[in-house]
């Protein structure tokens, strides 16, 4: 029997220099897959109910335009590890029942956040089933690693040939990367109009309960083309946005994805991370940034984070990636990720954990705990669910990158030491930065109109609108402030933070 691999992801990172695989057929975007804007954040491995509740008393007050949620399928029940994390990426069938909740409380999940103003995203896996011989499922259902009844069959998977096992050995060569199997994972023919049918049925299945987009975990492994023909089959719009992990100063994977959706730029949180490590805020923005030493996925395309559920276990990236672990630090990558206008940016929201298979806080059998108390408290940063969205640096600039949505460019860029910054977008918002030891003393132009604006890293415009929760700054007449940023500290000021007159 081959070995199961702990992680999924463990080889996906390689960085790859092959040649350009080829792009799809068609240059157009499937009429299906649309544009979206806002703030996403990953509620990663929550219950459906508290999805819910979170939309409807934190995520839609704060701003927050979506969520995405783990993979709602039928799943493989994985016992060795006990109840992985990623038990979730093992479809067993297409029943929206595991951990998280059943049908029912997925579809009151999504009907709940819409109302809240609040999209639902579907982490889709689309590219394989499960990587065991046979087993059970979340909603009972017996399979083996080939036949899954009433479903798929062998002749619905790809048999590559290509390596020992089947499995993929060259992450650079396209046909292996394409028809060969994830680590052990059963990979779905989905060049079969069959299997087309059944993943599309699966998606309009979705649609139907009111999910607005979905993210195509391990996209890179289904041929564009299959992907296109997918998605065109769908009954009404949606939202797509696929994993495609690329490496090098320039993607050579990700440009055949671009007509199929916005593409993840995974080398986006390595860099910030990087530079925020080495205390250098000049590489985020300046002549002597990252963006002038390659080539990134256009603005357009990019959906961009810092950490992922992957990554942040260490996988990929070299495992650098700031993460929730790095405290104050990480707050302010992900400040930096919303006040700056590159891509569509996503907030992870993460659980605590030692093992990097260690699945989401439960109890003796399993059963996720809730977030949501039954007296309207959270477990939130208390040893179980982190909940790196709600943190106030991070939950104030998702109002920053909202009030300055309609502005893509920078202007007033400013550097003092290598370890500050400061740049406006337009006349809508200011961001500052201060990564030195020492506090930051300096009057700067802003671009904002005359007035006193909250800090919103540090508090928020009062209800009335006549005060700041935290500190103010003052900007007078000529658009300049007298700013003042303690060590390793961030300053935002946004046009919907200004106290009324």
């Amino acid at each position: 029997m081959r070995l199961l691999l702990t992680s999924l992801v463990f080889l996906l990172l390689t960085a790859c220099e092959a040649p350009p695989p080829e792009a799809p057929d068609e240059p157009g975007r499937p009429a299906t897959v649309v544009d979206a804007e806002g703030v996403i954040v990953h509620l990663f491995e929550w219950r459906w109910d508290d999805v819910a509740a979170e939309c409807e008393t934190f995520l839609g007050p704060a701003g927050y335009r979506a969520v995405q949620v783990s993979p709602p399928t039928e799943n493989a029940v994985v016992e060795d590890p006990p109840r992985p994390w990623w038990e979730r990426y093992q479809p067993v069938s297409y029943r929206l029942e595991n951990r998280s909740g059943d049908r029912a409380a997925f579809a009151d999940m999504v009907a709940r956040c819409k109302a809240a103003g609040v999209d639902i995203y579907v982490d889709a896996v689309l590219n394989h089933m499960t990587g065991v011989y046979r087993g059970r499922g979340t909603a009972g259902s017996t399979f083996s690693e080939y036949d899954y009844p009433g479903l798929y069959d062998n002749d619905d998977f790809h048999h590559c040939g290509l390596t020992e096992n089947d499995d993929i050995q060259d992450f650079d060569d396209p046909e292996q990367v394409r028809t060969c199997e994830l680590v052990n994972l059963a990979d779905l023919a989905t060049e079969k109009e069959e299997v087309r049918d059944r993943l599309a049925a699966y998606l309009n299945d979705l649609i139907g309960l009111g999910v607005a987009g979905i993210r195509v975990d391990a996209a890179r492994h289904m041929a564009p083309d299959d992907l296109r023909a997918i998605l065109e089959r769908l009954d009404g719009p949606l939202y797509v946005y696929l994993e495609v992990i690329d490496g090098g100063d320039t993607p050579v994977w990700a440009p055949a994805y671009y007509p199929l959706g916005d593409v993840t730029e995974f080398r986006y949180g390595l860099l910030v991370s990087q530079a925020l490590r080495a205390g250098r805020a000049d590489r985020l923005a300046g002549p002597s940034s990252f963006w002038s030493e390659r080539t990134m996925i256009p603005d357009e395309r990019a959906l961009v984070f810092i950490d992922n559920h992957d990554n942040q276990r260490g996988h990929g990236a070299g495992g650098h990636v700031l993460t929730h672990r790095d405290g104050p630090l990480y707050d302010l990558a992900v400040a930096f990720m919303l006040a700056y206008p590159y891509g569509r940016p996503r907030v992870m929201s993460s659980y605590a954990f030692t093992g990097d298979a260690d699945g989401p806080p439960h109890d003796a059998a399993f059963n996720i705990l809730r977030v949501h108390r039954p007296d309207g408290t959270v477990d939130c940063g208390a040893g179980r669910w982190v909940c790196e969205h709600r943190r106030p640096v991070i939950a104030g600039m998702v109002g920053f990158h909202n009030a300055t949505a309609g502005v893509r460019t920078v202007e007033h860029l400013w550097t003092g030491t290598p370890g500050q910054i400061a740049f406006s977008r337009g006349d809508r918002g200011f961001f500052a930065l201060n990564l030195d030891e020492a506090t930051l003393e300096v009057t700067l132009p802003t671009g904002l109109a005359p007035g006193t604006y909250c800090n919103v890293t540090a508090g928020t415009l009062r209800p009335d609108g006549a005060g700041c929760t935290g500190p103010a700054v003052l900007v007078r007449a000529d658009g300049t402030a007298d700013l003042s940023l303690p060590p390793r500290s961030a300053l935002a000021l946004h046009a919907g933070a200004r106290l009324a007159r």
